[in-house]
């Protein structure tokens, strides 16, 4: 029958159950018999609403067809084989036994619910079941789970709910343990949240009960697998040629740039797409919580933060890695994302040598940008005076590029802004370029457009010596 990864000693198939069996017993044709007619005074049911219902039938019932058939593959199949096994011939065993099993339980399906059977039996067997076909969309930015029940996906920066589901929350919890004991952590009630990377990269995050009320929360940032350039950013418009033109000399000489933006705004594809303006001759070392860079240059060195293990020991925090990462001889240091009490380890490497070096935060402008790192600092427990924390900052950072995501889901580099120094106790600053929000098309889209300041660079001087003479042009704002 199926012998490359079936279990030698494996008991024979299971009978078949009654509830699923009687789901589409096989029978002999029969004559076709007219439906009654409605009463008189009873509505007729809309046929989208009817459709609908039988098509929630169907996937219940393909549902109860999986469960089981996914009983007796765990049932047949040698796990221990399944490491070394292609995905076509692993395919075709499972295809071999389900269908083996459709067979002694009297189940007739048609051509299309079979292929969508083997497909989802394959994902839960080597995959995570109903995330899979999620996971290789590659319309698909986010996804995120409430539950069993509700799964939403985030498309050209619109969250919409998908048809997917959970058969219940253990079946999301194996899932979800499944994820995590890839990468040697664990969940459970003691420790009920998780960070993780999937084998594609992409960056989950999970939190389950009882913490969270109505069944586990996950969230997926997929992982693109194209990394994005500076031209791709300027053709889907987030920002300008004569922008781009700026932003290469920001970066070819060395200036230290910090990306501030919300929650899905773009910082860490601004940030991959700045990168590439690094000359390959430099050693670049990444600091991040979750790996999610994807530097081209040749010399780069990668670290990722570590929790503590399950005796709550062993931690290696982005401090750390940013402590060590000195010792290493960098010309640039990137930190993922600067959110604590890394950050005076940060702003004293880009004060100290560090040139260049480049991180994120979570701010909604370039002057809360500020406001954030100076809470940094004080969180750090480290007593300074403000002035002394601002004279700090004023010399470590000189740009700071603010990324957003306008409410029709587009995303933009709304401002570019260079710290210029101290006046007195409060830190100077110019803008350079920003958005301008014009009005609404009819459809929901905002047209606006990107325009200069009329303020010539900090930085001018700088860019001729490292031979980037931009035209004064490029400065001037559109009327």
């Amino acid at each position: 029958m199926f012998s490359r990864f079936k279990k030698s000693d494996a008991a024979d198939a299971r009978p078949a159950l009654a509830a699923v069996g009687a789901a589409a017993p096989k029978a002999p044709a029969a004559a076709p018999v007219r439906a009654a007619a409605p009463a008189v005074g009873t509505p007729r049911a809309p046929a989208d609403a009817v459709a609908a219902d039988k098509e929630k039938k169907r996937k219940e019932r393909l549902t109860e067809l999986k469960v089981e058939l996914h009983k007796r593959l765990l049932d047949n199949l040698n796990l221990a084989a399944l490491e070394k096994a292609s995905e076509q011939s692993l395919k075709q065993e499972i295809q071999s036994i389900a269908s083996e099993a459709l067979d002694e339980m009297s189940v007739a399906l048609n051509k299309e619910d079979r292929a969508t059977l083997y497909q989802e039996l394959y994902d839960e067997v080597m995959g995570l079941g109903p995330l899979e076909p999620l996971l290789k969309d590659e319309t698909v930015n986010d996804i995120l789970v409430n539950g069993p029940r509700r799964i939403f996906v985030e498309r050209a920066g619109k969250l919409t709910l998908t048809d997917i589901t959970f058969r219940d929350e253990r079946h999301l919890l194996r899932i979800i343990d499944k994820i995590v004991s890839a990468v040697g952590r664990r969940v459970d009630e003691s420790n009920p949240y998780c960070d993780a990377r999937l084998a594609d990269g992409s960056r989950f995050n999970c939190m389950v009960p009882p913490v969270a009320v109505d069944g586990s929360l996950v969230s997926i940032r997929k992982f693109k697998k194209e990394k994005l350039g500076i031209n791709d950013l300027v053709r889907f418009g987030a920002f300008t040629e004569e922008m781009a033109a700026y932003l290469q000399a920001a970066v070819s000489c060395r200036l230290n740039i910090i990306v501030s933006g919300g929650t899905g705004s773009g910082k860490t594809t601004t940030l991959n797409a700045l990168s590439s303006f690094i000359d390959n001759t430099e050693r670049v070392l990444t600091i991040e919580d979750t790996a999610e860079l994807q530097l081209q240059q040749v010399h780069v060195g990668r670290m990722e933060s570590r929790p503590a293990n399950v005796e709550g020991k062993g931690a290696v925090t982005q401090r750390d890695c940013l402590r060590n990462a000195l010792r290493m001889r960098p010309d640039r240091i990137i930190v993922g994302e600067t959110r604590g009490e890394e950050v005076i380890d940060m702003l004293q490497a880009m004060n100290t040598g560090h040139d260049g070096s480049m991180t994120t935060i979570h701010a909604n402008n370039a002057r809360d940008g500020i406001s954030r790192l100076e809470n940094m600092v004080a969180m750090a427990g480290i007593e300074m005076p403000l002035k002394a924390v601002r004279s700090q900052i004023a010399s470590a950072v000189n740009l700071i590029v603010q990324a957003s995501r306008l409410q029709d889901g587009s995303r933009r580099m709304v401002s570019i802004t260079e710290i210029t120094g101290m006046e007195g106790d409060v830190l100077s600053m110019q803008e350079i370029f920003r958005y301008e929000r014009l009005g609404l098309a009819p459809d929901g889209k905002i047209i606006g457009r990107f325009n200069a300041t009329g303020v010539r660079s900090h930085y001018s001087e700088r860019f001729k010596q490292w031979g980037f003479d931009l035209p004064h042009s490029i400065y001037e704002p559109i009327v």
